[in-house]
């Protein structure tokens, strides 16, 4: 509060801190899967920080070595769940590093981009894609599998790695192409913390602007809690399937 999201406001003092924060609904308890992100996007002001959480070895690096290419200092907020350490989907291609490469705000579909064979889903065109799932983090590969194991090809995933600044335009040109599809954003986090109440509002101008059959987006997630997580591996387990499901499982249009 007094220095990372508002020193230079106050003072004219610009920083190139980065925090990493163990984030990620693991089964680990209410003390070991949130770092809080709703906090942080809530002092998101002016251009003041930089929030992400990103889910590629490619993207931080980029994102890392974009603190130091740059001409100004922005604090960066980096949500990091551990399990992605060594999770067998979250891979990068060298070329991904290479000159030539960048950081990405906004993430495809590994489906579309064929990364090293991740997924085995051959998806339908843009124009018959039924449903967006908006997300970010680890929560992606768990919808990525189980997406593969069902064999869903209309549906499409779409990840948000960078929060803050919101990549506004980013989204406006990849959202264009599923102007007819349900729009869903889903997280681990329950409604009242992670990230729904930053993204929504911003998710529903960039909705307006490509004119989209579904001006809102729908929120798949767990439920408003005084806890950020049960204690329980089992009811954590449920919890965990029962949004992926929520996710994944279209709804007939009214």
């Amino acid at each position: 509060d007094q220095f990372i999201s508002s020193g230079e406001a106050k003072w004219l003092r610009m920083s190139g801190l980065v925090l990493l924060l163990p984030h990620g609904y693991e089964g680990q308890g209410p003390e070991h899967s949130s770092a809080r992100p709703e906090r942080f996007l809530q002092m998101c002001a002016g251009d003041n920080m930089i929030v992400a959480n990103v889910t590629t070895p490619a993207n931080y690096f980029h994102i890392l070595r974009r603190q130091l290419l740059r001409s100004f200092r922005k604090p960066l907020i980096l949500m990091t769940p551990k399990s992605l350490l060594r999770h067998k989907l979250a891979v990068s291609k060298l070329k991904d590093f290479a000159k030539g490469s960048s950081f990405h705000r906004v993430l495809w579909d590994d489906a579309e981009i064929d990364a090293e064979h991740l997924s085995t889903t051959e998806l339908v065109p843009d124009e018959k894609i039924r449903r967006v799932v908006l997300c970010s983090g680890k929560v992606y590969y768990d919808l990525l599998e189980e997406r593969d194991a069902r064999g869903i090809r209309d549906v499409y995933l779409m990840r948000l790695e960078q929060f803050y600044p919101f990549p506004a335009l980013s989204l406006t040109k990849e959202l264009g192409r599923f102007k007819n599809a349900q729009m869903v954003w889903c997280q681990e986090e329950p409604k009242n913390q992670g990230y729904w109440t930053f993204v929504e509002p911003n998710i529903e101008w960039v909705l307006g602007r490509i004119g989209a059959k579904y001006p809102r987006p729908s929120y798949v997630g767990r439920p408003a809690a005084a806890s950020p997580a049960t204690g329980l591996a089992r009811e954590h387990k449920a919890q965990q399937e029962a949004l992926v499901d929520a996710a994944l499982s279209l709804k007939k249009d009214r």
